[in-house]
């Protein structure tokens, strides 16, 4: 089992729950966890993280219901990184919100679309 670093701030707007999720979210999607990795049982996590065990159990009900998790009854919550359609898509969901944040902001400030591509393929490539 990969240890998590999961960061959670109660001063953030989002629920606990949701930073949690999130970040695992993230970790799955960048590959960080591996498809079968077991996740830190519910109580070990709630422990670790300082946050109520119903928090955890949330965070992995949504995962479960998501497609990312999935668990074995006296066994433990596993990764389920092999859904390549699943991944991909949710990949791309993550990217068309950033854009659409991008656009939005972008006509508000009343910068033309051909130099919010420029400005993306300068950003790209340096990043």
């Amino acid at each position: 089992m990969s240890s998590l670093n999961i960061v959670v701030s109660n001063t953030s707007e989002k629920p606990l729950y949701e930073q949690i999720k999130e970040q695992i979210k993230s970790a799955i999607l960048r590959g960080n966890l591996k498809n079968g990795e077991l996740l830190p049982s519910i109580r070990n996590f709630s422990t670790d993280l300082k946050v109520s065990i119903l928090t955890i159990r949330r965070v992995y009900d949504e995962l479960e219901q998501e497609g990312f998790v999935s668990r074995q009854a006296g066994k433990g919550t596993f990764v389920l990184a092999g859904n390549k359609d699943l991944i991909e898509d949710t990949k791309r969901v993550l990217i068309e919100e950033k854009m659409i944040e991008m656009v939005t902001l972008s006509k508000t400030m009343g910068v033309k679309i051909q130099d919010l591509h420029d400005m993306l393929d300068i950003v790209y490539e340096e990043v």
